[in-house]
């Protein structure tokens, strides 16, 4: 049975300027083979240090044991901040914590049900959308996702004249913003030019103005008592328990955008892997499709019956990781696996090695949904599976997320068949997050 694509591993050595043109290219495929065994790897430039943690141990001592000696990396947001300013995505220290305190209880446990009718209706509006035929599917299921964000931030289809407008621009500053800046290589002071594309610069400034136009359109509703009980709503009359302080209109933009950003873009992009895995495996195709015929009715209780399509849903997530890797610093000096590691040194955490990594996981580059009902496949994911990053700083939406995923992909399935195309064979890539070099391409025919 053939194995899902993965990206060429690149030689052994390569000289610093070849691998930040490789970096820049795909962080994937700039990688050499042997990260897919090794517990930890040490990476020097001339300007700092770099470690890729794949020991369980340490990954777990730097996102859950010690989450405040390892901030954010600087060197990462650069390239982000453009767009995201000081978002939750990108802060660290207290400012991150505040933000979290105001953000976290709209994802509640019990928001989750408020909010499926509205992932329910975009997910009709995906099947109704789709055509037969040849379709390129990270166009749809990036619709599909954008359209999931809308419904339930704001309480608006994709088709909003604004929302339309977001979505389109977004999609054209996934495509001109390279995955790291210059700044993630050179330690630029503050006040020096980052050297942004002109076109990233002018997308990033056009979403940040459409997104404050959606803001403050809901804060004219929360003034006047007519704003729907969304997540736009519930965020911003949500105040600081500490505090007592609401986010500003600016710092709403932030949140916004991150939301729209890691919401829509990683749902896309493991949504669209799954079809494509899907297509490869037919029979587990058939399998999801019949479990789907339990879609009858807007209900959150149906979830519960969609085992199949939430094992498969993880296990792409599991080979194709929407952010494939994840960058800490250390905030003082360490000692990991009996190397120096220095105050300043960058930590990354890979998802991508870590899910494939072969001393960790049996037939780690295998498609095998199976292995979520095992012992040792949960043991595995206990030890080694983050494809919402882990510890304090989960991602917020992570069970969002696994709610959407197999509603969508089991909405799809119950009414189209999804076939390869022959010479098709989708590339991995990461650019924002894990998609397909060329698009993945499949054959769409109804059931």
């Amino acid at each position: 049975m053939s194995l899902p694509p993965k990206p060429p591993a690149r030689p052994d050595k390569v000289s610093l300027w070849r691998y930040v043109k490789l970096f820049r290219q795909d962080i994937l495929s700039a990688q050499p083979a042997k990260l897919y065994r090794a517990w930890m790897a040490e990476f020097r430039t001339p300007f700092f240090r770099s470690f890729m943690v794949n020991d369980p141990k340490l990954v777990d001592l730097v996102l859950k044991e010690r989450p405040d000696d390892f901030p954010k990396s600087s060197r990462v947001s650069e390239g982000l901040r453009p767009l995201l300013g000081e978002s939750v995505f990108l802060t660290n220290g207290e400012t991150w914590k505040r933000q979290r305190r105001i953000i976290d209880p709209a994802f509640e446990g019990g928001r989750l049900r408020d909010t499926f009718p509205a992932m329910w209706a975009a997910s009709q509006a995906c099947v109704a959308r789709l055509e037969e035929g040849i379709v390129e599917i990270e166009e749809v299921t990036s619709h599909a996702a954008a359209d999931v964000i809308f419904r339930t931030l704001f309480s608006i289809p994709i088709e909003n004249e604004i929302a339309a407008e977001v979505f389109s621009e977004f999609r054209d500053y996934q495509r001109s913003q390279p995955i790291v800046n210059i700044a993630a290589f050179l330690p630029l002071p503050r006040w020096m030019p980052r050297f942004f594309r002109r076109r990233t610069r002018e997308t990033a400034k056009s979403i940040r103005s459409l997104i404050a136009r959606l803001t403050q359109a809901r804060a004219d509703e929360i003034a006047a008592g007519t704003a729907p009980d969304d997540l736009a709503t519930k965020i911003m009359t949500t105040e600081d328990p500490e505090t007592g302080e609401r986010f500003t209109p600016e710092e709403m933009v932030d949140q916004v955008a991150i939301f729209f950003l890691a919401g829509h873009e990683t749902s896309a992009s493991a949504l669209a892997w799954t079809l494509y895995l899907l297509a490869l495996y037919p029979e587990w195709q058939e399998r999801l499709a019949q479990e789907s015929a339990a879609l009858n009715d807007c209900d959150f209780k149906v979830m519960s019956e969609l085992k199949l399509s939430r094992d498969v849903f993880r296990e792409a997530l599991r080979l194709y990781p929407p952010v494939p890797m994840m960058v800490r610093e250390a905030g003082c000096p360490q000692e990991f696996r009996g190397r120096e590691v220095k105050t300043g040194s960058q930590i990354v955490l890979s998802p991508w090695h870590l899910h494939r990594h072969e001393r960790i996981w049996a037939r780690p580059d295998a498609f095998e949904p199976e292995r979520w009902q095992t012992e040792e496949g949960r043991g595995c994911a206990r030890e080694a599976y983050m494809p919402f990053s882990a510890g304090s700083r989960v991602c917020t939406g992570a069970g969002f997320a696994m709610v959407e995923g197999p509603l969508i992909l089991s909405m799809l399935l119950k009414m189209f068949r999804f076939e390869l195309v022959e010479g098709r064979v989708p590339q991995p890539v990461a650019h924002l997050t894990v998609r397909a070099k060329d698009g993945i391409w499949l054959k769409v025919s109804k059931r």
